[in-house]
């Protein structure tokens, strides 16, 4: 990889994964600390950033992680003032949480509802909160917000929830790109398509195995396969990199071309 961040301090919110198999933000941290950055892994369970934070010094890279819930904003801001003080000022935050919850309008419980706000939008927003006064101080940061082709298309599963989600990210995105582009602060957003993750077996009908899911989702890419979190890391691992030194509020479709697809 030609991206370096050497030395810069990349804050990781969801660097665990919720089963077995590699998940987007265990590729992000890896990717990030094999780009020469010190990663903090912050995950709610605690044995997962541990276990990703092994991970990355077992590969002579560094690390540091954190239990905390994306939710609460006393977890969020305990979190972020520990890596700031104990580790350095987050150069890079990368917000990676996110659930898929399915279910028309109809259909959908309000309590549903509210929680994937609170997991795929409000989390964006308590971490944005709590490290920009940091990357302000600064005088520089990069903001990376793991976000979908769901919030630009409609990707043929029923989950107006998370997609609205999804929208709400990329649009906040923008707005802190135009709010903090003159101040030394880019944001950027990374839509992933169909991406082979522990979480794709969610994305199936009842009655399938998880093979059959990945088949049915391989079959909808224009490439013929899923992407992998790899493909999700690397376009992240650009955005936060100087090699983006000029690419501010942009919303990337790492898809395979499913969002530039018609019908």
């Amino acid at each position: 990889m030609s991206a370096s961040l050497d030395g810069r301090v990349v804050l990781v919110l969801g660097a665990g994964s919720s089963g077995a198999g590699l998940s987007n933000g265990q590729a992000a941290a890896l990717t990030y600390a094999r780009a020469g950055a010190v990663v903090a892994a912050v995950d709610r369970d605690p044995a997962r950033a541990e276990e990703i934070a092994d991970r990355i010094r077992a590969e002579g890279g560094r690390a540091v992680w954190f239990a905390a819930d994306v939710t609460v904003e006393d977890d969020v801001d305990r979190v972020v003032a520990s890596v700031a003080a104990d580790v350095g000022v987050p150069g890079v935050l990368h917000n990676n949480v996110g659930i898929v919850t399915a279910g028309s309008v109809v259909d959908l419980a309000r309590s549903a509802w509210d929680a994937t706000l609170a997991v795929n939008l409000t989390s964006v927003y308590l971490a944005c909160r709590a490290v920009l006064p940091h990357m302000l101080g600064a005088g520089r940061g990069a903001i990376v917000n793991v976000s979908s082709v769901a919030g630009i298309r409609d990707t043929g599963y029923v989950y107006p929830v998370y997609s609205a989600t999804k929208a709400a990210v990329n649009q906040l995105t923008v707005s802190l790109a135009l709010t903090y582009a003159g101040r030394g602060i880019r944001a950027n957003a990374v839509l992933a398509g169909l991406i082979d993750t522990p979480l794709t077996a969610a994305f199936g009908p009842e009655g399938l195995t998880a093979e059959q899911v990945r088949a049915r989702r391989d079959a909808l890419s224009p490439t013929g396969r899923m992407g992998t979190p790899w493909d999700v890391a690397r376009a992240a691992l650009f955005l936060a990199s100087d090699d983006a030194a000029y690419v501010n509020g942009v919303c990337l479709p790492v898809d395979g071309g499913l969002s530039a697809r018609c019908g």
